[in-house]
């Protein structure tokens, strides 16, 4: 992979909003979370397209990370889209082989890091974050607009990096052999069993560790400096080895590419996401929870 920082700066993406080999990529959204009683909570995935439509960075195009980049025939909700889908899709904003992408949410979080993701397991490495995302963007009052681009079509060869993406089985078999660090991304109350989503059954993948994703920004929304990160990642077990393999889940393979991206950008290669995540883990009785 290509040796560069994939988290942009506001000031740096200024400067280069007229490089026509730069795309930027507004992925807005939320994850609305309901109480209901008893620790079981419902969550509703939404886009924030509104939000775009009213006001976005300047050549930004909308991507709808419920739809847009999903897998509509996929059991389990919010799987990545399969590679013609995905590929179609990035064609039609202008991103192709070369194009260097910045992607960017409410601060820089969870969805902003799954297109990265999503991007990088189709092969596509030069895919920045930005830091603090739309909120860091205005405090800065730096430009915004409501005008909609219309970019030019291009060619987008998705390179499938298999590794990238593990399935239950496989996470199954590192729980069990300790092959590779098992990483929970979720909050702490679903990580210990005391709040269950949707479905599924509480607690967690046995021997997981647990990493919140949240845990990972500052108060302003920024990520930890490496240092603060590197103090994080030790707390949650995962070693100093970069060759040490780590698998990442959630809820929806969302929020797990936070760890992801950060280990990522600490020099870690031997990453990956659990896409299924606990909306597949769960519901399936066959696999084992642990509280």
């Amino acid at each position: 992979m290509e040796t560069f920082d994939p988290l942009a700066r506001t000031g740096w993406l200024h400067d280069h909003l007229e490089d026509p080999h730069l795309r930027v990529v507004d992925i807005r959204g939320y994850v609305k979370k309901t109480d209901l009683g008893e620790g079981r909570q419902r969550a509703e995935y939404l886009p924030a397209r509104e939000e775009y439509d009213e006001a976005h960075i300047p050549g930004a195009v909308f991507v709808d990370w419920t739809r847009d980049i999903t897998d509509p025939d996929a059991s389990v909700p919010a799987q990545v889209a399969p590679p013609d889908r995905f590929a179609d899709l990035m064609g039609s904003l202008g991103i192709g082989d070369e194009t260097h992408v910045v992607v960017y949410d409410h601060a820089g979080g969870q969805f902003a890091t799954r297109l990265w993701w999503a991007l990088t397991y189709y092969g596509h490495d030069r895919v920045s974050v930005l830091d603090g995302g739309w909120k860091g963007w205005t405090s800065e009052n730096l430009p915004t607009t409501d005008e909609v681009p219309t970019p030019a079509p291009a060619t987008f060869t998705p390179k499938t990096r298999d590794g990238w993406r593990k399935g239950a089985e496989e996470v199954l078999s590192a729980s069990r052999t300790g092959d590779a660090l098992v990483l929970d991304a979720r909050d702490e109350g679903q990580y210990t069993g005391a709040v269950t989503r949707g479905e599924g059954r509480p607690g967690h993948v046995p021997g997981a560790r647990h990493l919140h994703a949240d845990g990972l920004f500052g108060p302003d929304g920024t990520f930890l400096s490496d240092g603060d990160l590197e103090e994080r990642l030790r707390g949650a077990g995962v070693p100093e080895d970069r060759e040490a393999p780590v698998v990442a889940y959630c809820n929806g393979g969302v929020a797990a590419t936070v760890p992801l991206f950060a280990l990522h950008r600490l020099g870690y290669r031997n990453l990956s996401n659990y896409d299924g995540s606990w909306n597949e883990w769960g519901v399936r009785e066959d696999l084992p929870a642990e509280r």
